[in-house]
């Protein structure tokens, strides 16, 4: 036998014997909503996402008008989240917020919103070796402080608002630092009129942070290097007032 007539005889053998293979057996056919949400359920205890999202999803394929339909939508968001999808549980809640606008549990639809964009780009590697969130992008920065905003104004008495409004304080902090790194940045390549509009940036909208000593310092240091001196002695002159404590008035001073 010809050596390519061979393989072609393997081939077939192979090719029908595949048809004699059990198929696979899905298991969870015949269950009931609630036998797979419960499933479900229990794969989420045990941090087996996958699974979860496997189960909810053919929860609602399968019983898309049940009553565990719509909470299995909510359930799929936080798993997706929780199994590091960021843009599948953002997807997701927003598919429930368009669908369900007025479902007594939509406010956790907005808190997986805020917590996934919140959390999104905590790898492994930022894990071992953590970067200050403040020099990431603010993009989903905002786009969490966006939702957290949106809860805790149109539900102030949802349990999540306590949390959200906290997570808006530690965000809000980090964009305001963000726009001092980037100020710096121009600093240090002499870009002062850059740097002062960053430094303004930072004045006029975000107040009681703790980056406004700093836009302050650097207002002063800007314009300085822009021989622009009277807007120079108005920023140390509010730095002074209301920041007398602070680390760099005695070398400000010194000019």
């Amino acid at each position: 036998m010809r050596l390519s007539s061979y393989f072609l005889v393997i081939a077939l053998l192979m090719a029908s014997g595949c048809g004699l293979l059990p198929e696979q057996v899905d298991k969870t056919k015949d269950w009931s909503a609630s036998q797979l949400y419960s499933a479900a359920k229990q794969a989420m205890s045990e941090k087996n996402y996958e699974q979860a999202i496997s189960y909810f999803e053919k929860l609602e394929a399968r019983y898309p008008f049940g009553r565990f339909a719509q909470q299995a939508q909510l359930e799929t968001a936080y798993a997706y989240y929780k199994y590091e999808e960021a843009d599948l549980a953002i997807a997701t809640a927003d598919r429930f917020i368009k669908v369900h606008p007025r479902h007594p549990n939509v406010d956790y639809a907005w808190y997986i919103k805020g917590l996934t964009n919140y959390n999104r780009g905590k790898t492994m590697v930022d894990r071992v070796l953590p970067q200050d969130v403040s020099e990431r992008d603010t993009r989903t920065m905002r786009e969490a402080y966006e939702s957290f905003t949106y809860l805790v104004k149109h539900y102030p008495n949802s349990k999540y608002t306590s949390d959200s409004a906290q997570r808006m304080i530690y965000l809000r902090n980090n964009m305001a630092q963000y726009e001092i790194h980037v100020a710096n940045y121009y600093m240090r390549r002499g870009a002062y009129v850059a740097a002062a509009n960053r430094g303004k940036y930072v004045i006029e909208n975000y107040q009681r942070t703790p980056a406004v000593p700093k836009a302050l310092v650097i207002l002063v240091r800007a314009y300085r290097e822009l021989d622009v001196d009277d807007l120079a002695a108005d920023a140390l002159r509010v730095l002074r007032a209301n920041y007398p404590d602070h680390p760099e008035l005695a070398r400000l001073d010194q000019r």
